[in-house]
């Protein structure tokens, strides 16, 4: 059963008509400028977002609100604790999904496996941690890099370390996954940066357990077309289906 204290620190929610009648709305309107399709590749969410879940990414949510559509739609500013779709730094033909830690200003660290926000140790339900070994750099960060870091990630610790802590630089975000021990996210690649984020999943439309190899094939190979014809009905994770996605707030 969550707590009082978790349910208390939550994201307040928007309100179950009114994002049901958003939701709605992106499906009956929706283009390519308002939505965007995405499946979860990677374990790296987990167990927020599995494998094999199928997105549909609100691309308005962090837009910049009009004079007129500031009063239509739900228009915010990206927070600590909102999960976000974005393009990977490294190779922005890929899409990447994690969750935000830090925004513009913030400092961070991790001890022993616990995240610090500007000195504060923060609770953080939605994470997992699924391996027992530690990891002198991904379990205390920043530290003395142990494998070779993505060139952002170097930059990163080069310049935007003080007294131990990461500092977030305007325009950039902190992002983390989930599934902590097995995420290659900032502390490997480094910042998000705010040009590069496409906004944030709203729903998970379907999911369907199957590999991680078939998933991140942009197209539907024989392999996988076959077990959607066979399996449909018993590897669809119907519980999951339609189920809104929520951000959890850090402060």
């Amino acid at each position: 059963m969550v707590s009082e204290a978790k349910k208390s620190k939550a994201e307040p929610p928007r309100g179950t008509i009114a994002e049901w009648t958003v939701t709605i709305l992106l499906l009956l309107f929706g283009t390519t400028t308002l939505v965007q399709a995405f499946v979860i590749p990677t374990g790296s969410m987990e167990d927020t977002l599995l494998i094999g879940d199928h997105l549909l990414v609100d691309k308005l949510a962090y837009a910049p609100a009009g004079p007129v559509t500031k009063y239509v739609l739900p228009y915010s500013p990206i927070q600590r604790g909102d999960i976000i779709v974005f393009r990977y730094p490294i190779d922005i033909r890929q899409t990447f999904v994690k969750r935000v830690i830090g925004v513009p200003g913030d400092r961070l660290r991790v001890e022993n496996k616990q995240v610090y926000l500007n000195g504060k140790k923060i609770s953080e339900p939605y994470k997992y941690h699924k391996t027992e070994y530690f990891d002198s750099y991904r379990d205390n960060f920043p530290g003395v890099p142990n494998v070779r870091l993505y060139d952002p990630a170097q930059v990163m610790l080069d310049k935007n370390v003080t007294n131990g802590e990461v500092e977030v630089p305007p325009n950039s975000y902190f992002a983390m996954g989930d599934n902590r021990d097995s995420s290659l996210d900032s502390r490997y690649w480094g910042f998000v940066p705010r040009d590069n984020i496409i906004g944030k999943p709203l729903i998970i439309y379907w999911s369907y357990d199957a590999p991680t190899e078939r998933l991140a094939d942009p197209t539907i190979g024989v392999d996988h077309a076959l077990d959607l014809l066979q399996n449909f009905f018993v590897k669809t994770r119907w519980r999951r289906t339609f189920n809104l996605i929520h951000g959890y707030r850090l402060n």
